[in-house]
C-alpha cells in the first residue's frame, strides 16, 4: 500500500483497522506485504470482479461510513453471485480526504461485519488521500466449467428475476427529493428502501443453485432493460417481457405514480438482483425450487430471435421504455 498524507500514519491505519477483516481459507499471505498469496484448489476456477464507488455519484455525500462500506462490498459480491461463484477474498483501495480516524473506524467495523457475514477476507489494497472513493475487487471460485456466462443464452429461453425491483431507484429519488405525502410511509417501508440501496443482498446462494439450471445470468445494476440487453447482445437476440410479471413492492404506489414506478422497475438500476435465462428443459426444476422456497424468483418473459426488448402492459400493448441504464460518460 503506497504512502499518502493522512491525519495519522497510513500504515498505522492499515494495521489498526484493516489487518484482520474476515477469516477465510486459502490465504497463505494477506494484508501487510506487497502482494497477497492465495491458494486455489485444482478443481476450481478463479473469478474476479472490481467496481469503484465515488461520493456523490454512487452514494449521497451525507452517507454514513457504515452505509458506504456495506454498499461497496455488497455490490461487488453481486457480480460474483451472477457467475454462480462463491466469494472468498477481496482487496480495498480507499481514497479519503482527511484520514479521519473516527470515520475509518466506523467504515472498517461495518466492512468487517459484512466480510464475516459473506465469508470473505480482506487480503490487501491501497490507502490514499483525496476525494472519497472506494474500489473493491472481489475474488472467488467456481467449480471448473460451471460458471454462468452471459453468452450461454439461447433463443426460446425463459427469463427470470430474483427478488423485487425498483426500490433502490425509489430510494435514490427520495434522497434527492424528500417525499411530501399526505399519508407518510410507515417506518418499515422507509427502512426497506434504505436497506435496498445501502445493503442490497447479493444473491450468492441463488447463483450457486443456478449453476446447472441457468443458461446465462447478470446482476441488475444499471436497470433491468439495460442489463438484460447485455445478455441478449452476446447473441444478437431480443426478448418479450410482461410488465405485470415483474415483482415489485406494493407500497411503491404510495410513493409515485404508475409511470415513475415503471421507470424505476425497468430502468432505475441499483437493484442487485439477478436476471437470468433458463432453457425450457430446466424450467420445471426451477419452478419446483421456487415452489419449495429454495429460491425466490419470477418468470417475466422469453428470449426471442428478433432483436430488441419489447415490454407489454396488462392489455398486451407495447410500452414505451427507456432502454439505456446509467451512463458515466
Amino acid at each position: 500500500m503506497s504512502s499518502k498524507k493522512a491525519s495519522i500514519s497510513e500504515f498505522s491505519i492499515i494495521e489498526k483497522y484493516f489487518s484482520n477483516i474476515g477469516q477465510s481459507k486459502g490465504v497463505s499471505l494477506g494484508v501487510g506485504d506487497d502482494c497477497a498469496i492465495l491458494e486455489i484448489p485444482s478443481d476450481k476456477q478463479l473469478v474476479t470482479s472490481v467496481d469503484t464507488l465515488v461520493e456523490a455519484i454512487h452514494f449521497p455525500s451525507n452517507s454514513s461510513p457504515s452505509d458506504i462500506a456495506q454498499r461497496a462490498l455488497r455490490v461487488n459480491l453481486s457480480d460474483i453471485a451472477a457467475m454462480g461463484a462463491e466469494p472468498h477474498w477481496f482487496t480495498l483501495a480507499l481514497t479519503h480526504q482527511t484520514g479521519n480516524e473516527e470515520w475509518i473506524y466506523r467504515f472498517s467495523k461495518a466492512l468487517e461485519r459484512d466480510a464475516k457475514k459473506f465469508g470473505c477476507t480482506l487480503v490487501g489494497g491501497d490507502l490514499t488521500a483525496g476525494p472519497l472513493s472506494i474500489t473493491i475487487q472481489v475474488l472467488g471460485t467456481v467449480d471448473r466449467g460451471k460458471a454462468i456466462k452471459r453468452s450461454g443464452v439461447k433463443e426460446g429461453d425463459y427469463i427470470y428475476v430474483t427478488g423485487s425491483l425498483g426500490e433502490a431507484a425509489a430510494a435514490t429519488f427520495i434522497f434527492e427529493k424528500p417525499l411530501n405525502l399526505s399519508n407518510p410511509l410507515p417506518k418499515s417501508s422507509i427502512d426497506r428502501l434504505y436497506n435496498k440501496f445501502y445493503r442490497p443482498e447479493p444473491r450468492i446462494k441463488e447463483g450457486i443453485l443456478l449453476q446447472n439450471i441457468a443458461s446465462s445470468a447478470i446482476d441488475i445494476s444499471d436497470g433491468l432493460i439495460a442489463d438484460l440487453g447485455h445478455i441478449l447482445s452476446s447473441k444478437s437476440y431480443g426478448a418479450n417481457i410482461e410488465f405485470k410479471r415483474i415483482p415489485y413492492a406494493n407500497f411503491l404506489t404510495d410513493v409515485a405514480d404508475h409511470d415513475l414506478i415503471q421507470k424505476w422497475i425497468l430502468s432505475g438500476g441499483d437493484d442487485y438482483e439477478l436476471c437470468f435465462t433458463v432453457p425450457k428443459k430446466s424450467v420445471a426444476l426451477l419452478e419446483s425450487m421456487i415452489a419449495s422456497q429454495k429460491i425466490q424468483a419470477c418468470y417475466i418473459g422469453q428470449v426471442s430471435i428478433d432483436p430488441g426488448i419489447r415490454c407489454y402492459d396488462d392489455q398486451g400493448k407495447l410500452l414505451n421504455i427507456i432502454k439505456s441504464g446509467y451512463q458515466h460518460f
